[in-house]
């Protein structure tokens, strides 16, 4: 297993973490199964954003003994009402759902308190100034979560709440498909078939900015809904119109910028398996390039996809990082110093390059990569 430091809350967690879906299936059985193959495999992350005591329950249970091995995100604000989920923003509720979720997991504090699921501004300024937010901050100060994070599928209000510093992790739904829609208040548009009716082109920029943003600040990003709920496994379902399979989707997601984690739903070992499978995969196995640059309802030309199918470089320079630092520039009356370090660090850079355009012509998606390096050099300096 591979381990990424999350933005810069200084833990480190396995990139492949666990989604919490499966931990309701045999009677809620799946869950100790599940936690099983996750120590055996060093997955040491996982989330909880389900608020039925049953689940909470199961997992606490399977905790029992290893609860040091597991970094927990579970969410405030997601409760159980007459026997079904419920969001809130009601701080009695609140309080009375966290409080619970604690008891049942039998812990007394967990690693990210995760404000769950704001997907417009209006709810983020219902977090700010209707307790939910200071409530977050109490249980910090009082040790009982040791982060704060928020989920969305909202690149504006996600932002909103990422730049306001108030957030150390995101939890974000991640995908090649959902990448291309633009923000809505209404989370179902990014299933929405008549959306991918027409083809269409580049990533959404509220989207492209938001996980720079992410990046740039040190906000760490735990993935969601990297496999679309199963749709782009599926060439019948999938908006792209062709099937990926999971090492492209996890290898996709793992290769945007500030993300640490994808959280692969799983509701069998099997399956849970498959994702584990992406540790070992080749490099060929989890190439998404070709597939992508195939996609008969969506076009990348133009876009870095940082898939490195430029290199080899002759001056050996890293052009997908070198490439990833400069977008993380743009929008920016100044370098970011901790962009500045990064680029610093690499073994060579973009002044070095000598034009040749090699890396142009295996570029699957028509990057003008010559370009990019000489704005790259002139915003560096070398």
């Amino acid at each position: 297993m591979h381990y990424r430091t999350l933005g810069n809350t200084g833990l480190q967690v396995s990139e492949i973490g666990l989604g919490c879906e499966g931990f309701s299936e045999e009677n809620f059985s799946m869950a100790q199964k599940l936690f099983d193959v996750a120590e055996q495999n060093g997955i040491n992350y996982f989330d909880l954003y389900a608020s039925n005591p049953a689940v909470r329950s199961a997992v606490g249970n399977a905790m029992l003994g290893r609860r040091d091995k597991f970094i927990v995100q579970s969410h405030i604000g997601s409760i159980w009402v007459d026997g079904q989920y419920k969001r809130t923003r009601k701080i009695d509720e609140v309080r009375a759902g966290f409080d619970e979720m604690l008891r049942l997991l039998k812990t007394d504090h967990i690693e990210i308190g995760m404000i769950h699921y704001c997907d417009d501004l209006k709810d983020w300024d219902r977090i700010v100034k209707g307790g939910t937010l200071d409530f977050a901050r109490q249980m910090k100060a009082e040790g009982k979560i040791k982060h704060i994070g928020m989920s969305s599928h909202n690149p504006q209000a996600a932002l909103a709440a990422v730049e306001s510093g108030s957030i150390e992790v995101l939890m974000f739904s991640v995908n090649p498909c959902y990448d291309l829609m633009p923000p809505s208040e209404d989370v179902e548009q990014l299933w929405a078939p008549e959306n991918y009716e027409h083809q269409l082109v580049n990533m959404d920029p509220d989207r492209q900015k938001l996980y720079e943003t992410c990046q740039r600040l040190g906000v760490g990003i735990t993935v969601m809904k990297c496999f679309g709920g199963g749709d782009l496994l599926d060439a019948q379902l999938s908006p792209a119109g062709a099937a990926l399979t999971v090492n492209q989707c996890i290898h996709y997601a793992l290769s945007r910028p500030a993300v640490a984690v994808v959280l692969a739903g799983a509701h069998s070992v099997e399956q849970l398996k498959q994702s584990l499978a992406y540790e070992t995969a080749s490099d060929a196995e989890k190439d998404f390039a070709t597939a992508f640059a195939s996609f008969p309802k969506i076009s990348w030309s133009g876009h870095c996809m940082y898939c490195s199918h430029c290199a080899p470089c002759p001056k050996k320079i890293d052009i997908a990082y070198v490439t990833k630092f400069l977008n993380l520039t743009k929008a920016q009356a100044s370098v970011p110093e901790t962009v500045r370090e990064h680029y610093a660090a690499l073994e060579h850079h973009a002044g070095e390059c000598m034009q040749c355009g090699v890396c142009e012509t295996r570029c699957p998606f028509d990057v003008e990569i010559r370009k990019n390096m000489r704005e790259a050099a002139s915003t560096f300096g070398y």
